[in-house]
C-alpha cells in the first residue's frame, strides 16, 4: 500500500457490518476457500470455510434474518480476507488450522487439546516391555489405543504385567541385573533378565498380551482355563494357582472397562450436549471391541449455536493432532460429514466413516454419552456456579477493581538450594487452568542457594518480559488480573518491584503467608503499602485461596522432584559429545559403572559394541582432559 492509499484510506471512514461485507462480494467467485471476518482493530472475529465463497459470503451480507450471535459478529465487521484452495476439503483444514492458531471470538474452539497416551510393544529387545507411549508414534512397533487417560493406560498396564508375567524395567537395568528383583518375588515379572523365563516363552507370553490387547480375550482366557485344568490334574497345584490368578487380573481389566461392545470392533464415539450457552462433548473410544475410557471436552461455544457448528468444529480441531477411528457415531448430524470424512480419511490413509445409529447397539452407545455428557455438563455449571461465587467473594474480601478471570499463583521449591524450580499455575471462573502451568528452572548464578527472594525475583522477571513478547496489547488473555505470591511482605516487596522495573501497575497482587505456628488457617494477607490483614478462620475466600496456594505448592514440588530424580540418574557420560542413550547403555554394560568408563583406556574403548574409534578417542580425550 502506497502513501496516498494510506491517506486516503484514513480520511474515509471504513464500511462496518452489511454493506463493509456487500462491497467484497463482486471480488469472489465461485471457488471453495477460507473467509476471515475482522474488527476494526484488525483481530479476527470468525473463520469460516465455503464451498462456494461467493455464495456463502452473500449469506453475511443481508441486513436481517440473523441469530443474535452472528447479527452481532457481521456489526463488528471492517474487514474481510479470503484465501481460495484447490478442493473443498482442503478448505475444510485450512479453516481448522486457523480457528486453533487465531481463536477467533465468535468460533466454537476446542480449549484442552492434550494427546490421548497408547499401549506401545516395541520389539527392539530380545525380551520387549509393554509401556506407554504418548506423542508422535515414531518408534517401531505396535500401538494399542487411544486410551483416555494415563490412569486407565496404567490400569491396564499393571493387570497385563500380573496376568502375562513381563517386564517394566528399562533395557539398562535390565541389561545389568544379576540376580530378579522385588517384582518376581511378588509374581509380577518373570524375571527374564537373569535367565529365569526362555525367549520363546517369554514370547509366548507376549502373544498373549498382544490378543488380548487385540479383543481376543475370551480365547486368551480359555487358553489359560485349558493350561489350570491340565496344572491341576497334574498336581501342579503352585503353578495351577498361578494361571488362576492371572485369569483373575484378565478379569478385572475386562470389568474395569465396563460397556464393551460386541458388534462394534472400532469406533470414536461422540456425543455433544448445550445448555445455556455451555457444551459438553462427551468422546467414547472402542477399540478392539473394548471400551478404553472416556473424556469429556468443554468447548468454547456462544449463545444461539447449532449442535451441528458444534460437532463439526469439535470434530475438526480433535483430529488435528490425533487418528480417529475408523467409524465415528455421533449424537448429532454435521453439515459437512462427506467433506469431514473425507478430510480424515485423507489424513491416515483409510476410510473414515461418521454414522447416527438410530438402533441397536451403536446407537445404545451413542446414548450412554450423550447421558455422561448431559450429567457432565450439570455438574461443571453447578461448580461454575460455586467458583463464580467464591471469585466474587474474592474481589470483595481482597477491594479488587474487577471479579478476575486469571490468577496466577507463584510457588518456589528446592532442598538447600539445589534443584530450584520456581512454578505458575493458573485459575479462572472455570477452575483450574492446567494446560497454562507452566514450570521455571532457576538459572541465576548470582542468586545464592535457598534465596527464595532471589528465585522469585527471576521467576516474576521471565513471566512478564514472555508476556510482553507474545502479548503486548493484552490481547489474547495471557495476562493476570491477580497475582497470589506465596509469602510475606518481603516477597511482596519484591514481586512489586519486578513489576515496576517492567512498566505494570494495573495487575493486584497479595502475598499470602502462612500466620503462626505456620497453621492453615491462620494465613496472613499483605499487599503493597498496606498493613498485613487475615480473614476469618471459617470464611469460604479463606479456603478458596488455600486451595489455590496448595495447588502451587503441590505443582512445585511435583516439578522439583522430577528435576531432582533426573538429576540423580545423569552420569558424566551426559555431557560426552556423540555419546546417546543407546552408546550410554553399551559403555555401561561393558564396564559397569560410568566411574569405570572414565578410567578406561583406548582401547578398551573400542572394544565396546557400536563404540566407533572415533568415539572412543572422543570419549577418552574428554575424560582425561577433565582430569
Amino acid at each position: 500500500m502506497n502513501d496516498l492509499d494510506k491517506n486516503s484510506e484514513s480520511l474515509t471512514p471504513p464500511l462496518r457490518g452489511a454493506p463493509c461485507i456487500q462491497a467484497y462480494l463482486k471480488t469472489l467467485d465461485q471457488s471453495p476457500g477460507v473467509y476471515r471476518m475482522l474488527d476494526e482493530n484488525a483481530r479476527v472475529l470468525y473463520v469460516g470455510k465455503a464451498r462456494q465463497l461467493r455464495n456463502r459470503v452473500s449469506n453475511y451480507a443481508r441486513e436481517s434474518g440473523h441469530s443474535g450471535r452472528i447479527a452481532r459478529m457481521i456489526s463488528e465487521t471492517t474487514k474481510m480476507m479470503f484465501l481460495t484452495t484447490k478442493t473443498e476439503t482442503e478448505a475444510l483444514l485450512l479453516e481448522q488450522n486457523l480457528i486453533k492458531q487465531l481463536k477467533p471470538r465468535y468460533n466454537v474452539l476446542l480449549r484442552d487439546d492434550k494427546s490421548f497416551p497408547n499401549i506401545l510393544v516395541e520389539f527392539s529387545h530380545a525380551y520387549p516391555q509393554i509401556q506407554k507411549h504418548r506423542g508422535a508414534k515414531r518408534k517401531k512397533g505396535r500401538y494399542y489405543g487411544p486410551f483416555a487417560s494415563a490412569g486407565a493406560v496404567n490400569r491396564t498396564l499393571n493387570q497385563l504385567q500380573r496376568a502375562f508375567l513381563l517386564r517394566n524395567c528399562t533395557d539398562s537395568m535390565f541389561e545389568n541385573r544379576t540376580r530378579p528383583c522385588l517384582l518376581y518375588q511378588i509374581k509380577r515379572c518373570s524375571a527374564p533378565c537373569v535367565g529365569y523365563i526362555s525367549e520363546d516363552d517369554y514370547a509366548g507370553s507376549l502373544r498373549d498380551a498382544e490378543r488380548f490387547l487385540a479383543g481376543k480375550s475370551t480365547d486368551v482366557q480359555g487358553k489359560l482355563a485349558t493350561e489350570m485344568a491340565d496344572a491341576s490334574d497334574a498336581m501342579e497345584y503352585e503353578r495351577a494357582a498361578a494361571l488362576r490368578d492371572r485369569i483373575k487380573a484378565l478379569t478385572q481389566v475386562q470389568t474395569a472397562q465396563g460397556i464393551n461392545p460386541q458388534s462394534t470392533p472400532e469406533a470414536d464415539v461422540i456425543a455433544l450436549h448445550l445448555d445455556g450457552g455451555q457444551a459438553c462433548v462427551q468422546v467414547f473410544f472402542i477399540r478392539s471391541n473394548q471400551n478404553w475410557g472416556n473424556r469429556d471436552f468443554y468447548p468454547r461455544v456462544g449463545p444461539d449455536i447449532e449442535e451441528a457448528e458444534v460437532l463439526e468444529a469439535f470434530i475438526g480441531q480433535f483430529y488435528d493432532n490425533k487418528d480417529p477411528a475408523r467409524l465415528l457415531l455421533l449424537s448429532h448430524p454435521i453439515e459437512n460429514a462427506d467433506l469431514m470424512e473425507q478430510a480424515l480419511g485423507e489424513k491416515i490413509g483409510r476410510k473414515v466413516e461418521i454414522s447416527l445409529p438410530l438402533r441397536g447397539e451403536k446407537a445404545d452407545l451413542v446414548s450412554f454419552a450423550a447421558r455422561n455428557a448431559r450429567e457432565s455438563l450439570a455438574r461443571k455449571l453447578a461448580e461454575t456456579a460455586t467458583q463464580g461465587k467464591l471469585l466474587k467473594g474474592l474481589t470483595e474480601a481482597f477491594d479488587l477493581e474487577g471479579v478476575p478471570q486469571r490468577i496466577e499463583v507463584y510457588d518456589n521449591s528446592h532442598i538447600s538450594g539445589t534443584n530450584a524450580v520456581g512454578a505458575m499455575i493458573v485459575a479462572g471462573p472455570d477452575g483450574y487452568m492446567k494446560n497454562q502451568y507452566r514450570k521455571y528452572n532457576i538459572k541465576g548464578d548470582d542468586i545464592t542457594p535457598g534465596d527464595d527472594f532471589g528465585m522469585m525475583k527471576e521467576v516474576l522477571a521471565r513471566r512478564f518480559k514472555r508476556l510482553l513478547k507474545e502479548d503486548p496489547d493484552r490481547e489474547k488473555g495471557l495476562w493476570p488480573d491477580l497475582l497470589l505470591i506465596d509469602g510475606g511482605a518481603g516477597q511482596v516487596s519484591v514481586v512489586a518491584q519486578i513489576m515496576r522495573d517492567y512498566g505494570v501497575s494495573d495487575i493486584a497482587m497479595i502475598g499470602v503467608a502462612k500466620g503462626e505456628d505456620r497453621d492453615a488457617g491462620k494465613e496472613e494477607f499483605y499487599r503493597v503499602g498496606q498493613r498485613a490483614f487475615a480473614l476469618k478462620h471459617n470464611d469460604p475466600v479463606l479456603y478458596f485461596v488455600q486451595r489455590l496456594r496448595d495447588e502451587a505448592h503441590r505443582f512445585a514440588i511435583g516439578t522439583h522432584r522430577a528435576k531432582r530424580a533426573k538429576s540423580n540418574f545423569a552420569t558424566p557420560l551426559d555431557e560426552v559429545p556423540g555419546v546417546g542413550a543407546a552408546r550410554k547403555r553399551a559403555l555401561l554394560a561393558h564396564f559397569g559403572s560410568a566411574k569405570a568408563v572414565s578410567r578406561a583406556n583406548l582401547a578398551d574403548l573400542k572394544a565396546v559394541s557400536g563404540v566407533s574409534g572415533a568415539l572412543a578417542q572422543t570419549i577418552y580425550d574428554f575424560f582425561n582432559a577433565r582430569g
